[in-house]
């Protein structure tokens, strides 16, 4: 199989993890990316010598026997991974500025059962349908269980909604609203978010939630060592302008400098839009092209990382999930005036003393228009640019608004930052290759479930799709994504094989 040479372009996870895969089972493996830093968003970046991350924040799935296990077990680098579980009985509060009240997601369905029906003691029907639908959704799903299966397993669960769900359980609006309190995970929107976006996501928490010591890069070093020690290649600094097609294949991509990379299979780790656009050929059809581009991305975000005077703020090793008015589902349809309605909190990474923090994040809803007139700017460390003073305004205004509203909920914030960094929807944009800044790419829609479905396989023989757009988004949906890309190559039964004989001690 070493004469088989797989092309990747893009390093996100996706393309990490589809190269160690590949590389592991003998293909011969070049993975290039246009960045300085490889990882898509598991990069991270320090700042007063505090270690942040771009977008991986926590992680579900990962004790034993559990999905995101099992594949990282078969990598061989779950063993290798510095991380601290979080607050079993606390790993997310949801909180509502109207009420002042706090509501806790434990761990495990045992737990996390009894911490909403300690806060909902006459809601035990609604508490328990919740929690059963919840895994049997998950259990329709048969990648997710890294097992093989046919669709119609899942199809009982791909036209219903999670609001309507949510609210045909009970009439108490204050859990509805507590179930559906951590949408931001998946940028969930009412009358439109699928049930099994949410329980797929959601599930993976419940069963473990885990805090990466140092950020999620450590992930992307892991699996490019992988790659590297079966022979690989990882290229940065390589921005791929076209992917050439001759004969119904792809002969060849060639970079920005002109330099061209052959191979036998090519895997895109970028966004199916993009991707698309970089692949000029007639075997793609208008049918196909105008389907991909006429589906809507997920919102974007404006993120504030925050370093901590030393011993000035107590560390809390839960998230918070906060929100001014009473609707967890009406985040995103803020006016300036009214931003931010919502906002996450994480600690992040871990301190060296557990008694104080070192750092936060916290992020709020932010659309693509806001920085509209930016847009023809382009900023990352390795093609340093500057966006001019207004964008500088417009950013500590907007840090500065979120700063006054989380400093009513955790009073004594301000007085504790040492210094914060933000971000905005064009720092996603220009390091996550997203054209609008998209956190979680193509959003899912019920009501049309099969428009947002794409398949790995594209009309070209030899390109193949990978990344948050295919199946589900975050390092648990990526990594699964990652799996069904390269069963195309190595076939289903034999990545699952493979992935069950690593679990045997």
């Amino acid at each position: 199989m070493k004469d088989k040479k797989i092309i990747i372009v893009g390093s996100g996870i996706g393309g990490l993890v589809c190269g160690s895969i590949l590389a592991i089972e003998g293909y011969d493996v070049t993975v290039l990316e246009m960045n300085r830093q490889i990882g898509g968003n598991l990069q991270t970046y320090a700042r007063d010598k505090h270690v942040f991350d771009s977008g991986v924040h926590y992680i579900g799935g990962l004790e034993k026997g559990q999905n995101l296990y099992k594949v990282f077990k078969y990598l061989n680098i779950i063993d290798k991974l510095k991380m601290e579980k979080l607050d079993e009985k606390a790993f997310d509060k949801i909180h509502f500025y109207t009420d002042g009240q706090e509501y806790s997601y434990s761990q495990g369905y045992d737990l996390f059962n009894k911490s909403l029906l300690d806060a909902f003691p006459n809601e035990k029907v609604a508490i328990d349908k919740y929690c059963t639908t919840l895994q049997d959704v998950c259990e329709k799903f048969p990648l997710y269980n890294l097992r093989q299966g046919d669709y119609m397993e899942k199809s009982i669960y791909l036209e219903i909604d999670t609001k309507t769900f949510i609210e045909s359980l009970t009439d108490n609006t204050r859990l509805q609203n507590v179930l559906g309190g951590n949408n931001p995970l998946y940028a969930g929107i009412g009358d439109k978010t699928p049930i099994y976006v949410h329980a797929l996501v959601v599930n993976s928490y419940i069963e473990s939630s885990y805090r990466l010591i140092n950020g999620g890069s450590q992930i992307a070093k892991l699996l490019s060592k992988i790659i590297t020690n079966n022979g690989g290649v990882i290229k940065n600094r390589t921005e791929i302008k076209k992917f050439v097609v001759k004969d119904g294949s792809v002969t060849y991509v060639e970079a920005a400098d002109g330099k061209r990379f052959e191979g036998d299979y090519f895997i895109s780790n970028i966004h199916p839009t993009k991707t698309l656009q970089l692949a000029e050929t007639e075997f793609i059809r208008p049918a196909y092209r105008n389907r991909i581009n006429s589906l809507e991305n997920s919102v974007s975000a404006f993120i504030i990382n925050i370093t901590l005077k030393p011993s000035q703020y107590k560390y809390v090793n839960t998230n918070y999930y906060c929100y001014l008015e009473d609707d967890v589902w009406n985040s995103m349809a803020y006016t300036d005036e009214t931003w931010p309605l919502s906002y996450a909190l994480f600690f992040s990474g871990m301190p060296q003393q557990t008694e104080f923090a070192e750092g936060m994040t916290i992020m709020a809803y932010m659309k693509f228009s806001e920085v509209e007139e930016w847009k023809n700017t382009f900023n990352t460390v390795g093609k340093p640019s500057d966006r001019g003073p207004e964008y500088e305004a417009f950013k500590k205004r907007k840090a500065e608004k979120l700063l006054d509203v989380v400093e009513v909920k955790f009073p004594g914030l301000k007085a504790a930052i040492l210094n914060y960094y933000t971000s905005t929807p064009l720092t996603f944009r220009d390091y996550m290759g997203t054209d609008d800044g998209s956190i979680y790419g193509i959003a899912k829609d019920y009501k049309d479930p099969l428009k947002t479905f794409i398949s790995p396989r594209t009309k070209v023989e030899n390109l193949l799709l990978t990344g948050q757009n295919i199946n589900l988004h975050g390092v648990l949906g990526v990594t699964i994504s990652s799996v069904v890309t390269c069963s195309v190559i190595l076939g289903m039964a034999e990545i699952i094989k493979k992935i069950d004989d690593a679990q045997i001690e």
